[in-house]
């Protein structure tokens, strides 16, 4: 098999940043040479400052790009949209406060959040966050989780998600196996959780067994080390951790989704030749490479799509685990809804606005 054509077969597997609000010549590139599967906007990819129809049309005219480069009908449409402090998108899409605040309103929110996202071409919204708020100088999650305790977190990620799939969009719990008691912020650095097995049983696991219940499509991985139970490996890259506790203990069989390999917690470990053949085996069938924390070159994402062509070559790879995440990322985006970009009517905003404030009291 051609070089370009195992690197083509990354791109079933790739999720990736875009540089801004039209495609640059690298984009294209990128786009056109690995066709990834999916894509993952940020605040950087809306033209704000601009009226609702400008900014939209314009994103609309970015989508409708995306897909005639990757030269893909169906793809996963991604977006970091949790609220709080987690909102790429311009105005007058609503922004609802962070999760701590939902309580009783999740569902309900989450109803309202997907219905904006559809509006947006999105299908797959990266949340809800399932980490539980237990470390009070949390740098990176805090009021981002539904509570700090397990019993509190269950019924926000749960009534979260519903909602999300009440209304057509795709959800995924994060970050496994839980990232609420850390530190140390991934994006700068590699957390160390000492924690113990049955001390992730007895709390950091249980809202994702609420989830996997629930039958979530996806689970992200965390960037963050468990000495006690890989001493040597982050989440992302353990098998201890992915493939016996995630697939094997608690029985998910959906799809695993690295968080971005450009956070530095990770992204020197993944320019070193074996990474990503590594990453396989501990269990992730899909990767964010999201060209926003890093670097927005398109180096990095062809380097990593480098060397799992090269490990695919060499042997060190196995093909039946390749084929297996692929099997599992094509049954999930064979069922996902693709949508059209379109312009809500005021009174939906109106409505969703009013909610927002009542969730705030």
């Amino acid at each position: 098999m051609s070089v370009s054509r195992q690197l083509e077969r990354f791109g079933n597997h790739l999720i990736i940043g875009i540089s801004g609000t039209t495609l640059s010549d690298e984009d294209k590139r990128l786009l056109s040479e690995l066709q990834p599967i999916g894509v993952i906007f940020f605040a950087k990819n809306f033209l704000d400052g601009t009226p609702y129809q400008v900014w939209l049309d314009k994103f609309k005219d970015l989508n409708d790009q995306i897909r005639e480069y990757a030269e893909r009908d169906s793809m996963f449409m991604t977006l970091d949209h949790e609220g709080g402090r987690v909102v790429r998108t311009p105005q007058p899409i609503t922004r609802f406060p962070h999760a701590l605040l939902l309580r009783s309103r999740s569902r309900e929110v989450a109803k309202a959040t997907a219905i904006e996202l559809k509006s947006l071409g999105i299908n797959l919204s990266w949340a809800p966050v399932a980490d539980i708020f237990s470390h009070p100088q949390n740098p990176v999650i805090g009021a981002r989780a539904f509570g700090n305790t397990p019993e509190a977190a269950i019924l926000g990620v749960r009534e979260y998600f519903l909602g999300l799939q009440e209304s057509g969009i795709l959800g995924c719990a994060k970050h496994f196996p839980g990232h609420g008691d850390t530190s140390k912020d991934s994006h700068i650095e590699l957390p160390t959780l000492n924690l113990t097995l049955d001390d992730l049983r007895n709390r950091e696991l249980i809202p994702f067994q609420a989830l996997i219940k629930a039958q979530i499509p996806l689970i992200m991985t965390a960037h963050i080390l468990f000495p006690q139970i890989d001493p040597q490996l982050p989440a992302t890259l353990s098998q201890n951790i992915l493939k016996n506790i995630l697939r094997e203990e608690l029985g998910f069989e959906g799809v695993i989704v690295s968080d971005d390999l450009d956070m530095k917690a990770v992204s020197d470990m993944f320019m070193n030749k074996g990474t990503v053949a590594q990453a396989f085996h501990a269990g992730c069938d899909l990767f964010i490479v999201s060209r926003n924390i890093n670097s927005s070159s398109i180096e990095r994402t062809y380097k990593i799509a480098e060397d799992f062509a090269d490990s695919l070559s060499d042997g060190s790879l196995d093909e039946s685990v390749v084929s297996a995440a692929k099997d599992r990322i094509e049954k999930l985006l064979a069922v996902t809804p693709q949508y059209i970009v379109y312009p809500l009517d005021k009174n939906t905003l109106l409505q969703h606005g009013e909610l927002a404030i009542a969730c705030a009291f």
